[in-house]
């Protein structure tokens, strides 16, 4: 078990013909780290949808030749996934396509709901037959059901929206109209910018408009539903106020670029600040800072900068190798962890060193990193973590499902730092993370138990499969 990336969306809306597959395909590259599991782009030509979908990273999956057989149009939208939700194959590759009587759509989702198992067991005892596990396909169902019971698809999404529990930021294509909506707490990130041809972008992260060379605008308000045609956008928002906002404090810490600006808050910013907290809070006598590639080196800079100790480069990433946390078994993940961070013998060596890193899960990779380094020569290890003890499993998107696996459930901070070979350890206070991003409106239900909705009584990855299994029985 560990720690996933959540997914991320992208769309596009332009009042002409153009290459928007093309676009989707740079936007999708700068969110890669949100999901390395499978990616799709859909294509809306003059109310024709041409998609292309699959298991792999967005260069794996678009070649020059799958892009040229997506044609031209006047809308797209794209999908990069981990999936919280539902197993690793094909049939889950999102964007999610429905083609109804009322006109068909293409659904992307990044996110949790904590009741998608209580509305897919509505949608089925009437009459609905779902093709896949993914919690999206659930999302499609209910906005198809209430668009036969309203004027317009976004007063299907708007009426949907007074369903759905948790976590979600969509971005829907229909045959007229590109629609984005961010749940009442806001929980994941989604923000949206303008090109200089006119063209309309969202994204999950602000990264991605510059990527594609758009002009970002603002974020999404929590509750609030964009939608966009031909001649323009609208903004409606009969959700927003319905809850207090409540961002994950992980995007922060771990899940976004540090380029990203969510919410009006710099991620680099932030985590800086998270590193000058840990040399404020535990300060060590050492020679040499460094980060764990590449949500550590930020914090690693801060810490730096407090405590005056200097900062040096001590790992070194192999940028062809994934984030360990999407391998699907834990043999893959340790051989990730050798393939993946190399250290720097010169920096190491002899010296007494300050780790950061953003998180410890079970402890497998941080063993693995600490390993790294005493075998490289260090002659003492500091460990710093940018993040609080993870306590609690998450029902909003981080693929945390229960506690057996979370070595800070069962072991205290003196006894992790035994177990991980360190000479000493030390987290993020839990009552400064508010100082990260000069609010309190965040959700850190993983750390403090917390939780802004009614908490399922089944979420595990699993639960679909076990459910159909169980069903056949």
């Amino acid at each position: 078990m560990g720690i996933h990336e959540e997914c991320g969306v992208f769309g596009i809306i332009n009042t002409r013909k153009k290459n928007v597959a093309e676009i989707v395909y740079y936007g999708l590259y700068a969110l890669q780290h949100r999901g390395q599991e499978s990616c799709g782009i859909v294509v809306n030509d003059e109310g024709v949808f041409t998609s292309h979908k699959d298991l792999g990273l967005v260069s794996e999956v678009f070649t020059k030749d799958s892009l040229s057989h997506l044609p031209e149009g006047t809308m797209a939208v794209g999908h990069v996934r981990y999936g919280t939700t539902g197993g690793t194959t094909r049939n889950n590759c999102q964007p999610i396509e429905v083609n109804h009587q009322k006109g068909k759509m293409a659904v992307a989702h990044n996110g949790n709901l904590s009741n998608a198992l209580e509305l897919r067991d509505k949608l089925e005892l009437s009459g609905a037959i779902f093709h896949t596990t993914s919690d999206t396909e659930t999302i499609a169902y209910v906005i198809t059901r209430e668009r036969l019971m309203t004027p317009s698809i976004e007063d299907a999404v708007s009426n949907t929206m007074n369903l759905l529990e948790g976590a979600y930021s969509l971005v829907l294509v229909s045959s007229a109209k590109m629609i984005a909506a961010r749940d009442p707490y806001g929980f994941r990130p989604l923000c949206y910018g303008q090109m200089s041809d006119g063209s309309y972008v969202v994204a999950s992260e602000s990264c991605a408009l510059s990527a594609v060379g758009a002009e970002f605008i603002r974020d999404l308000l929590p509750g609030e539903i964009l939608v966009f045609d031909q001649k323009g956008m609208v903004s409606r928002k009969e959700h927003c106020g319905e809850q207090k906002k409540k961002t994950c404090i992980f995007e922060y810490i771990y899940f976004a670029r540090p380029d990203s600006v969510i919410d009006n808050v710099s991620v680099h910013a932030s985590r800086i600040r998270a590193g000058q907290l840990l040399a404020e809070n535990y300060p060590a006598k050492a020679d040499v800072v460094i980060g764990v590639p590449d949500s550590g080196l930020d914090a690693a800079l801060g810490y730096a900068n407090k405590s005056g100790i200097p900062y040096g480069i001590g790992l070194i990433k192999n940028k062809y190798i994934g984030r360990t946390f999407i391998s699907p078994s834990q043999n893959e993940r340790l051989d990730k962890v050798r393939i993946k961070l190399s250290p720097v013998k010169n920096v190491i060596d002899g010296k007494r060193v300050v780790l950061i890193d953003d998180s410890i899960v079970r402890g497998t990779t941080s063993r693995q990193i600490v390993k790294l380094l005493r075998d490289a020569g260090a002659r003492e290890i500091h460990m710093r973590i940018s993040a609080p003890p993870f306590l609690h499993p998450c029902y909003y998107g981080t693929d945390i499902d229960s506690e057996e696996n979370l070595i800070a459930c069962h072991h205290s901070t003196e006894e992790i730092a035994g177990m991980l070979g360190v000479n000493s350890l030390g987290y993020l206070e839990i009552s400064q993370l508010g100082k990260l991003i000069e609010s309190e409106d965040y959700c850190a239900a993983c750390f403090n138990g917390r939780y802004p909705t009614r908490i399922p009584i089944d979420l595990r990855k699993d639960r679909f499969e076990r459910k159909l299994s169980e069903r056949k029985k």
